[in-house]
C-alpha cells in the first residue's frame, strides 16, 4: 500500500482512527527537504519498505519545523504517541501503541514489521 502522508494535524488523537498499521513521525520538509539528518538517513528504508502497494501500509506524520518540533509542547510529544524523537515508527493495533522503533531504523525495521 503506498505511503500516505499527514502534513500536520492540530489534533494527534485523529490519528487513532488511521486505518494504516504504522505511524512513521518525520521531520517535517523546509523547501522539499526533511530538516532532520536522522530522517534524511532513513527515508530510503522507509519508501523501500512502505512504499510499494504490497508493502505494510503506513502513513507519514510530520511533526513540524524545528522550533514546533523543540518545544516540550509539541503535540505529539503528549498522548496518546508520546514521540520523543524523529524518526520514530510506531506499530498500531486497535488504535493504541503496540510498539516502537525509535532507533537503528535501517537495520531493525524489517524485524519490526514481522513482529
Amino acid at each position: 500500500m503506498p505511503l500516505r502522508e499527514v502534513k500536520f494535524p492540530s489534533d494527534p488523537k485523529d490519528l487513532e482512527d488511521a486505518k494504516e498499521q504504522f505511524l512513521i513521525f518525520y521531520s517535517s520538509r523546509v523547501n522539499g527537504q526533511l530538516w532532520c539528518p536522522d530522517c534524511v538517513a532513513v527515508d530510503r528504508t522507509i519508501q523501500d519498505t512502505f512504499g510499494p502497494e504490497d508493502g505494510p501500509s503506513a502513513v507519514i506524520v510530520y511533526v513540524g519545523q524545528k522550533p514546533e518540533w523543540k518545544t516540550p509542547s509539541n503535540i505529539f510529544r503528549g498522548e496518546p504517541w508520546q514521540v520523543t524523537s524523529v524518526p520514530t515508527v510506531i506499530k498500531v493495533e486497535d488504535s493504541k501503541v503496540a510498539g516502537r522503533l525509535d532507533s537503528d531504523i535501517n537495520t531493525l525495521l524489517a524485524a519490526f514489521i514481522r513482529g
